[in-house]
């Protein structure tokens, strides 16, 4: 069974169940801030733990106030906020599902209240449910999977576009999963494929207005996922499989959604940067 694939987030989670991975996921960046995103405002889907967790220390060490979106995970979200705050930059929580329309123009609308502007999205949000059979993939799961994997970041982006101006940036996540396929997460990895011809799609659409839109297809990252959804075989050979012989970290793929947001990517659009521990895929 292969292990080559990246979750994020699922209504499954319970509150505070960041604080019960062993060993705990690395989030903090290895470096120190240099300003590049000072002035800036993101708003980041899943910022409550995992990548996204990664992703909004290392804006907010940059310079970037934060707005983070996250399901029900209250009390990993308070955690991500104390961190964020640490870094001495603002940080605004939004709770809610993104598999809503309605819920992304109110978290769209809660972000240009409390900064004034949104400069950067991050489609990071996401969830996934393994199974064995392909037949046992209930209909709900499959919607389910594509609400929130797919519709959520289609609607996200529809709400802030409105907002976003020459020099904006739109980042999504896709995944290893997307170039491999993965045989317990078919419907995932179709959502995660769905994400990658999105963003190259809208690369096309905004480039004549200077957004640029981009994305990232990590491979197997040490989130708190891995152990709440896996049996403790899988858990236990998780990324050993990858040429580097272990899972990433998410302050290991943090810095490739840096890259995409700051004056650093301003030549890139409609492109994806693999941390996946040295897999070779196409694309």
């Amino acid at each position: 069974m292969t292990q080559d694939f990246h979750p994020m987030q699922s209504p499954q989670r319970q509150p505070g169940i960041e604080s019960k991975i062993d060993p705990a996921p690395e989030y903090m960046p290895r470096y120190q801030g240099s300003g590049r995103l000072k002035g800036k405002v993101a708003l980041i889907t899943g910022g409550d733990s995992g990548i996204g967790r990664a992703t909004a220390i290392l804006y907010a060490r940059e310079g970037a106030n934060v707005a983070i979106v996250y399901k029900d995970e209250e009390g990993d979200a308070e955690k991500t906020k104390d961190l964020i705050e640490e870094e001495g930059a603002q940080v605004l929580l939004i709770p809610g599902d993104i598999g809503e329309k309605s819920f992304c123009k109110s978290a769209v609308k809660q972000t240009i209240d409390a900064f004034g502007q949104l400069d950067i999205l991050v489609n990071n949000a996401g969830e996934q449910h393994a199974q064995d059979t392909p037949e046992d993939i209930e209909e709900a799961q499959i919607e389910r999977t594509f609400r929130t994997n797919i519709f959520g970041t289609i609607f996200m982006t529809q709400e802030a576009l409105p907002h976003l101006k020459t020099g904006s940036r739109i980042i999504c996540l896709t995944s290893i999963t997307a170039y491999k396929g993965q045989d317990l997460l078919i419907d995932y990895a179709s959502t995660k494929g769905a994400i990658l011809a999105f963003l190259r799609a809208m690369a096309s659409k905004l480039a004549p207005e200077g957004i640029l839109v981009n994305g990232v297809a990590p491979g197997p990252i040490w989130t708190p996922l891995i152990p709440a959804s896996f049996p403790k075989d899988a858990v236990e050979d998780f990324g050993q499989d990858s040429p580097l012989g272990r899972p990433g970290q998410p302050n290991e793929v943090a810095p490739a959604l840096l890259f995409l947001a700051c004056e650093d990517s301003s030549y890139m659009t409609g492109q994806v940067l693999h941390p996946n521990g040295g897999t070779l895929v196409g694309g």
